[in-house]
């Protein structure tokens, strides 16, 4: 359906290199988007543009790096194209006890996860208004909707950008400017099961709790966000979707 083609959009993902981020650029590419991936690690970056195809180009940037971000986007929009679709998949995990945590890693993980989400988002939402036109995903996560024990400083930066998403969506509703998040679940990725390969009952109990009794997979992320940079999606901003398998609602 033409309605769910992203042909003739330029759409950015941040950290599209691997995992959840290289799930979405697939499902961009195969909507018929023409994706542009940054991150910080340039081999990385390379082979998951080779796995793309020519839709898809990258450049090296670490968004942490907020001052430089609108001289970045100015060269790449006169490089590349005018950015029809942001995607905020770039972020930090720490899993550490809460009294364990220093200040300097706390603060890391929400430079990294919010301050640069922000910031890019500033930077291109300016000029997505001026445009008349254009999709802000956020990735956000289950730590947003329950309390999960050992991450009190990546629930943080995402229960913020819940409420982020939330306040953009209202800020830029009457210019054809949309934001959304996703949440997403267990999803099966390389950092999954490094995290359980050890530990099977841990990995049973995560699949106990999800209704639909599988893990997630990266396109299934992928998929919601093409309807959400679509323009199937034009009347929905300011939500937050749980791609979970029914995690967030199972008993």
């Amino acid at each position: 359906m033409t309605i769910f083609s992203l042909t003739q959009k330029t759409i950015l993902i941040t950290g599209g290199g691997t995992g959840i981020g290289l799930g979405i650029a697939q499902a961009m590419v195969e909507a018929g988007g023409r994706v542009v991936l940054v991150g910080r690690r340039e081999s990385i970056l390379q082979e998951a543009c080779a796995t793309l195809g020519e839709m898809a180009s990258y450049r090296v940037k670490d968004i942490a790096r907020t001052s430089d971000l609108p001289a970045f986007i100015d060269e790449l929009e006169h490089e590349v194209a005018p950015v029809d679709v942001l995607v905020n998949n770039a972020g930090l995990h720490l899993k550490r006890e809460s009294m364990d945590t220093s200040d300097e890693a706390f603060e890391q993980v929400i430079q990294i996860n919010l301050n640069g989400v922000f910031a890019l988002s500033r930077v291109l939402g300016k000029r997505m208004i001026s445009r008349g036109k254009g999709s802000i995903i956020m990735l956000s996560s289950m730590t947003a909707i329950y309390g999960m024990p050992k991450v009190a400083a990546y629930a943080a930066s995402k229960g913020a950008i819940r409420s982020l998403t939330m306040s953009l969506a209202n800020d830029f509703a009457d210019s054809g400017v949309r934001v959304n998040a996703i949440a997403p679940g267990y999803i099966e990725t390389a950092m999954f099961h490094q995290a359980t390969k050890t530990d099977p009952a841990r990995k049973q109990k995560i699949l106990n709790r999800i209704p639909m009794n599988r893990l997630g997979r990266p396109i299934d992320v992928g998929h919601t966000a093409v309807f959400l940079a679509s323009d199937a999606s034009a009347y929905v901003t300011g939500t937050h979707i749980p791609i979970d398998g029914g995690a967030s609602i199972g008993f």
